[in-house]
């Protein structure tokens, strides 16, 4: 919160233009062994294991800590990393975010292909969630050996139906935060301890298969 208000009291026209970021270049995980992840992210997923870092310091800190750094490359050119230390340590997962948060998704483009991979994941052995319809895409679900949740998708929505939904996303988050505004000051005068519920419920069938199935 410090931050952005911070940036509020800059003068923005003084400021130069915000560059022009192109796409994705790469995400960065920590992985238990490089082996290991090869096989699943190659030999498994497909993507082809394309460039390796390997030092003893680092260099945005300087701080001692060997490592090998490994990327894999997706079709359009961005990268999937991982950092293995050299200890044999699994990132931990975080205490308090439930374990469906925190994923990464990739795009396939067509359903048939998202049902391909599961065939393939299930045949390796992984579990998987889905196929699960979300209206614009479709989606399934899986773990990699670090922990990682991952996603791959399938979408459905054309770019005409995408840019109608970028017209109203502003209002929508406008509204959402300005009742987590009311939801703060009513929690700090001790009226509210539940978490705050959208305002908009987007997928009420998902709401009512979970009713059903408690039935």
């Amino acid at each position: 919160m410090a931050a952005v208000l911070k940036e509020n009291t800059v003068n923005a026209a003084a400021l130069p233009a915000p560059a022009k970021v192109q796409q994705l270049h790469h995400y960065a995980y920590r992985a238990r062994d490089a082996e290991e992840t090869r096989q699943f992210y190659e030999d498994i997923l497909g993507l082809p294991l394309y460039h390796i870092i390997q030092s003893d310091y680092v260099p945005s800190t300087g701080e001692y800590c060997p490592y090998t750094h490994f990327f894999f490359r997706l079709q359009d050119g961005s990268f999937i990393a991982f950092f293995d230390l050299g200890d044999d340590v699994a990132a931990e997962p975080s205490p308090n975010t439930p374990k469906w948060v925190n994923h990464i998704s990739f795009r396939v483009d067509t359903v048939e292909e998202l049902e391909a991979t599961k065939t393939r994941l299930l045949a390796h052995g992984v579990e998987v969630l889905g196929v699960t319809d979300h209206h614009i895409f479709k989606s399934i679900y899986f773990f990699d050996p670090n922990g990682i949740r991952l996603e791959l998708t399938a979408q459905l929505a054309d770019e005409f139906q995408m840019l109608q939904e970028s017209r109203t996303a502003h209002a929508r988050l406008n509204e959402w935060t300005k009742r987590k505004e009311q939801w703060r000051a009513d929690r700090a005068a001790g009226k509210s301890a539940t978490p705050l519920k959208p305002q908009q419920n987007d997928r009420p069938e998902v709401a009512d298969k979970a009713s059903g199935a408690k039935s």
